[in-house]
């Protein structure tokens, strides 16, 4: 059985690994979220109003949901090693978190291929190369 000395030494030792983890997100902020709304719909009357300002507002959701995706598995993955680790040896929890870990990498695995995939039939549809086809306008 652990301990709750044992607990928190292992909180202790992973606080700063996560902290580290997520330290270089915080810091590159400026290239994660961004507004999903172009700029220019805001100041034109009538909004968004070329094929332009909808491709770029798609970009602006998948980039978005990509990103908040991202952080959201990272943050899951920290608590499937946190059940792993405090599992205490009793099989149904180590196989939980084991589920868990599996689980988020089939996710994460889906979301990145759904984007692969699209980015891939969009480049060949408007002829552009590698991650280029959000920039035809």
């Amino acid at each position: 059985c652990m301990t709750l000395t044992r607990k928190l030494a292992a909180l202790i030792l992973l606080l700063p690994i996560f902290f580290a983890a997520i330290m270089p997100m915080v810091a590159l902020a400026q290239g994660g979220l961004v507004t999903i709304v172009p700029a220019n719909c805001n100041t034109q009357p009538g909004g968004c109003q070329s094929i332009c300002d909808f491709a770029k507002l798609a970009q602006n959701v998948l980039n978005d949901g990509i990103f908040f995706a991202i952080v959201v598995s990272a943050i899951f993955f920290a608590w499937a090693g946190w059940q792993y680790m405090t599992a205490e040896g009793q099989p149904y929890k180590i196989k939980s978190a084991k589920k868990m870990f599996r689980n988020i990498l089939i996710g994460l695995l889906l979301i990145v291929g759904a984007w692969l995939l699209v980015d891939t039939l969009i480049s060949s549809l408007t002829g552009t190369s590698g991650l280029q086809w959000n920039r035809i306008c």
